[in-house]
């Protein structure tokens, strides 16, 4: 990459793709222990009641773990559980300034554009994303929604869809090649869902996700054990 990326204290390399364990309120403790995990995210959209007020208290215990910490609050039209658009808003207002990065759709334009300036003031990492839940889109697609993230101001590009077979997994692995030198995760659920989650850090996607109780996405994710014991084996330390 052209440019030096990080989530709070983790510098993220094309060549060295971090692990993030990624969990709800009910996987709080097992998140501030995942071993193996770089990283851990907080789907404050997963939480039983998600309220602004409590969030911070939520951030400061996964933060003692000693691990950085991504904040997401994932819209219903792209897998996360359904709430209106001022409660996402506000648990990102809280939360921004106990975390180390947000995660926020590209689609959610207007929140893009109300919290990425409050994130950069703050020091903190913006990751804006696409899920694309029943299908995986062409590449000249993908690389599309790239350039509205970055136009949006994303220091990181996250890309998620479903890949039914290997065809969809190599239009994923085409972007991840063409595009990696701009900062970008990438990822697929469904059935090639596993699979990518290994081949797509090794062509220099920047993150990839397991999950240490119940799965936050649909499909596709491994158990944070697992993809670290994969990831040590195949793609050793550089």
């Amino acid at each position: 990459m052209a440019r030096r990326l990080a989530i709070g204290s983790v510098q993220l390399s094309e060549r060295a793709p971090r692990i993030v364990a990624a969990g709800g309120e009910a996987e709080l403790d097992a998140l501030a222990a995942a071993g193996g995990a770089d990283l851990v995210e907080l789907r404050a959209d997963l939480c039983e009641e998600p309220r602004p007020e409590t969030l911070p208290a939520l951030l400061a215990r996964l933060r003692a773990g000693g691990r950085p910490v991504i904040l997401t609050a994932r819209a219903g039209a792209e897998g996360g559980r359904p709430m209106d658009e001022a409660r996402r808003r506000a648990l990102y207002t809280s939360g921004l300034p106990h975390t180390d990065a947000i995660d926020v759709e590209i689609a959610s334009t207007a929140l893009a554009a109300e919290l990425v300036p409050q994130a950069r003031a703050a020091g903190k990492t913006v990751v804006l994303s696409a899920h694309v839940l029943h299908s995986t889109p062409p590449a000249a697609a993908l690389l599309g929604l790239i350039d509205r993230a970055e136009a949006l101001g994303a220091d990181v590009t996250k890309l998620v869809t479903h890949a039914r077979d290997l065809d969809d997994l190599r239009v994923l692995l085409e972007v991840t090649l063409v595009a990696r030198a701009r900062g970008i995760v990438t990822l697929a659920t469904g059935p090639a869902g596993p699979l990518s989650r290994v081949v797509l850090p090794a062509a220099g996607s920047l993150l990839t996700y397991g999950h240490v109780g119940r799965p936050t996405a649909p499909s596709g994710q491994l158990p944070l054990a697992e993809l670290a014991a994969l990831l040590r084996r195949l793609l050793p330390p550089q």
